[in-house]
């Protein structure tokens, strides 16, 4: 009975070992960005020693996809197949860009961090490519469907990170301005 019960301890203690490096992983990646991060700020971070993030995660790219799971299995990114029901073309845009938005503004700091160091981080590029890139393409194949050459080019622009930055952020519009200011861009472009 009491060796089921050690074991039962030592598993949960070492979930929740593992639990702490993600979670120092996420933060350090959020704020200096995953490319200036290193194993051992991590290491610090979650109060371990390198040898026992190592025994959890034996490379950089195993701790990476722990990381980037975290940060999505805690806030996914939209869904653009619920978009899918919304008939009038112009609509669907709005929901889906404001559905977008607001998980640009609920994640802005780590986003703007992983999205700037995948220019130039090969192994954060790989997540982004992995994580991000296929719901891009989902929300261009959902909200563009109908739009002309010149509008899915404009999509493209008002579904970056950086447009909804430089809107909402460096220009204060809010959510619902920024959405219709992009929405019109689209809908008056031919």
């Amino acid at each position: 009975m009491t060796r089921t019960y050690t074991l039962k301890r030592r598993a949960e203690q070492q979930a929740e070992t593992r639990r702490r490096i993600v979670e120092a992983a996420v933060d350090l990646h959020g704020s200096i960005g995953p490319a200036l991060t290193t194993i051992s700020m991590v290491a610090e971070r979650a109060g371990v020693q390198r040898h026992t993030l190592y025994a959890h995660f034996p490379d950089e790219r195993s701790l990476f996809l722990a990381c980037s799971g975290l940060a999505f299995e805690r806030d996914p990114l939209p869904d653009a197949e619920a978009w899918r029901a919304i008939k009038p073309p112009r609509e669907r845009l709005r929901v889906g860009l404001r559905a977008i938005y607001d998980w640009y503004e609920r994640n802005a700091e780590l986003a703007a961090c992983v999205l700037r160091d995948a220019e130039y981080h090969a192994l954060t590029k790989e997540m982004v490519v992995m994580r991000i890139e296929p719901h891009m393409a989902a929300y261009h194949q959902v909200l563009g469907a109908t739009l002309s050459r010149k509008q899915q080019v404009l999509l493209q622009l008002a579904l970056s990170f950086f447009t909804w930055r430089t809107l909402v952020r460096e220009n204060g519009l809010k959510q619902d301005a920024a959405v219709e200011t992009m929405v019109q861009a689209i809908d008056r472009t031919e």
